[in-house]
């Protein structure tokens, strides 16, 4: 089995055991995302006007103008015209954009709390663009630009004939005087002449004026991103990947002992063996029955998630071989008398209830003594009668710390760790009918475990 089986076997298992929790992260995420778009997003419209510039342009003269349409000239003039209370033109100023598209057009937007607004906005915005515009390039729009080159050419059309004047009245003979006076004059008409040709091809005014607004912008029908239900999606989904993640990160962080040898190992004895106890959470929860309690138990955080799934258990007669089995071991182990102080950490329910069967199936020459001992601060009643200790405990639920922590105060107590059992949950077959003939196979079979007492 690869990683990525072993990723996929544990995220099933989280969103299996986690459901309820998940379920739970995902609603809050949601309202988290619905508070935001009430109070942080408010519902935006955005509409757009579109502006055609006839004529050539180059891309960094579609950039200036681009500028120019969210300029503060063009946004003071817009919120001049439309007046709106307590909106100035800085404020509308962060309300609209502009963009180049293709073919010489400028898109302008502006987003505004309603359809309507964002629709007059984007009108106004542009409309305020083009008289803007139509000023800088001396266009019809401003009488004062637009008779300047007109002007001009009549004061040209004065000079030339100022020049003919004198060419006429200058020495009609022909002395170098007179002809090199009426060489300069001719001269002096011609660049006249020249300049004006190419000031009115370099005109803006002739190919790049009367920009043109396509039509009034369209009034939005829909919220501008985010949308409310964008940011409720957003936030549920954002806490379902956070708890998913930060259960991924516990897992990888947990130091836990999961297998047998590695809680021997930590211990510094031998395992004599595994038991079986029957998973029942129902008897765990008359110990508390707080509110806290009934919470964690509603949103399944009461169990651990990363343990694996149970396996499910023969029958009592087969659970009950392997107790018989362990105790037949330490029997081997110990001299007579054979008493033994079984240490069990606090709070391990199934280690618990597996040493007190393992007291329940030990005979007369065998004298079990369970104890526990907490796992923060762990002590051990001093060595007595006992010939040493047993140490009973569940896998996937102890640091080697703690495990670690166990065995010293064992030798604290001057009691030798002769043997750990694990114990592990199962559960219970369906119940078979009562005239089942397997009944009496199985009857059969624990009487010569019972007697045999062979190894696990």
């Amino acid at each position: 089995m690869n990683d990525d089986t072993i990723r996929l076997v544990t995220i099933g298992r989280i969103l299996r055991r986690r459901r309820r929790l998940l379920a739970v992260l995902t609603v809050v995420g949601a309202l988290v995302g619905y508070g935001a778009s009430a109070l942080l997003f408010p519902p935006r419209y955005t509409a757009s006007a579109s502006v055609l510039l006839p004529g050539q342009w180059e891309e960094r003269e579609l950039l200036t103008q681009v500028d120019i349409a969210i300029s503060s000239s063009v946004a003071d003039r817009a919120a001049a015209e439309l007046d709106w209370s307590g909106v100035s033109g800085g404020e509308l100023r962060d309300k609209v954009t502009a963009k180049a598209a293709d073919g010489n057009i400028i898109k302008i937007s502006g987003t505004a709390e309603s359809p309507e607004r964002a629709q007059q906005l984007s009108d106004q915005v542009a409309k305020e663009f083009v008289t803007f515009a139509a000023r800088l390039t001396g266009g019809a729009t401003d009488s004062e630009a637009a008779t300047g080159p007109e002007a001009l050419r009549k004061k040209v059309q004065e000079t030339n004939r100022r020049i003919t004047d004198l060419a006429n009245a200058a020495d009609p003979g022909q002395t170098v005087e007179s002809v090199q006076a009426r060489t300069a004059l001719e001269k002096l008409r011609t660049s006249l002449e020249e300049a004006m040709t190419k000031l009115e091809q370099a005109d803006p005014a002739n190919d790049k004026a009367g920009m043109v607004v396509m039509g009034p912008a369209a009034r939005p029908s829909g919220e501008a991103p985010p949308t409310r239900m964008q940011l409720i999606v957003g936030g549920a989904l954002l806490f379902f990947l956070a708890a998913v993640i930060a259960h991924l990160t516990a897992a990888r962080t947990n130091r836990r002992l999961r297998t047998e040898p590695e809680i021997a190992a930590a211990l510094g004895s031998t395992l004599l063996g595994t038991v079986d106890v029957l998973d029942e959470p129902s008897a765990h929860w008359p110990e508390d029955r707080g509110p806290r309690a009934r919470i964690r138990r509603f949103l399944g955080i009461d169990t651990r998630w990363d343990l694996p799934t149970p396996q499910r258990s023969g029958d009592e007669a087969g659970r009950r071989i392997r107790y018989r089995r362990v105790c037949a071991r330490l029997r081997t182990h110990l001299p007579a008398p054979r008493r033994l102080l079984v240490v069990v950490p606090d709070g391990d329910e199934i280690a618990h209830r597996a040493a007190g069967q393992l007291a329940a199936e030990a005979a007369s020459d065998l004298l079990l003594r369970v104890v526990e001992v907490s796992v923060d601060r762990p002590t051990v009643p001093d060595r007595g009668a006992e010939s040493g200790a047993l140490v009973v405990l569940s896998a996937g639920r102890w640091t080697t710390e703690e495990v670690a922590g166990i065995a010293e105060a064992c030798a604290d107590g001057r009691h030798e760790v002769v043997g750990v059992v694990v114990a592990g949950p199962v559960r219970a077959r369906p119940t078979r009918s009562a005239d089942h003939p397997a009944d009496h196979a199985t009857e059969a079979l624990a009487a010569r475990g019972n007697a045999t007492g062979g190894p696990a």
